[in-house]
Formats: C-alpha cells, structure tokens, sequence
C-alpha cells in the first residue's frame, strides 16, 4: 500500500490550521515551543549527518519561531519576566546563529535545554494566569 506524500502533508496542514484556530492564547505559545524545539531536534540531526542545507533551514525555522515568542511579550503587563524573557530569547537566537556557522549539535542542544525550560514553566503556569 502507497502512501500519497502530498495528501498526508495538506491533511497534517488542515489538522494544523484547525489546531491553531481553536487554541487559546496559551495553547499557542506551547505550540510554538514544540515547533521550535521541534525545528531544533532536525537541526541537531542535520548537524550530525553533515547536512548543511538541512541544518540551516531548520535552525532559521526555529530562530523565526523564538523571534515570534519574543515580539508577543507584553513588556508592560509582563514587567520583570517579559524583560528577562526578552534577554533570554536574545541570548537564544544569538546562540542559535552561533551554532549554525559553527557546525555545533552542543550550542543547538543547550538552546533546546533553555527553551524546554522556559516550556515547562509556562505548562505548569497556574490556571488562572492562563487566560
């Protein structure tokens, strides 16, 4: 039995798509962090199989995601937290363009230990602050 590439990647896209419509804000910003963490893993195989094309696109997808998380903070409502975020997402994309002219799986897996870091403490964020 053949599986249709093209159909499995617009039904993933249309599952996606439906995801992202019905999620809550906070939902969202988790999505996010799979997507890069996700991004993240590819590049880290990428670099080990010395594949520079695969590496570069998935190290600029992650970048692109984690500029996102840094252009929705709410410097205002957020305060001390969104600054240190703000710093801590500078420190990641600088790192992650580090590790892509470097060649370097170490610089990629500690951004994937910092980013899963910051993940978990927004899933384990009270339910209040959810909204």
């Amino acid at each position: 039995m053949s599986i249709n590439l093209s159909a499995l990647k617009q039904y993933q896209s249309v599952d996606l798509k439906a995801s992202v419509a019905t999620a809550s804000p906070h939902k969202l910003i988790l999505m996010l962090f799979n997507g890069a963490l996700e991004a993240l893993a590819k590049a880290r195989g990428a670099i080990e199989r010395n594949d520079i094309e695969g590496r570069t696109k998935q190290l600029n997808k992650s970048t692109d995601i984690v500029m996102g998380l840094r252009d929705m903070l709410d410097h205002e409502k957020g305060g001390e937290v969104a600054a240190n975020l703000d710093a801590l997402y500078d420190y990641i994309v600088r790192t992650m363009l580090q590790a892509n002219r470097e060649n370097s799986a170490e610089k990629v897996q500690e951004v994937m230990d910092l980013l899963l870091t910051v993940k978990q403490g927004w899933e384990e964020m009270p339910d209040e602050h959810k909204q």
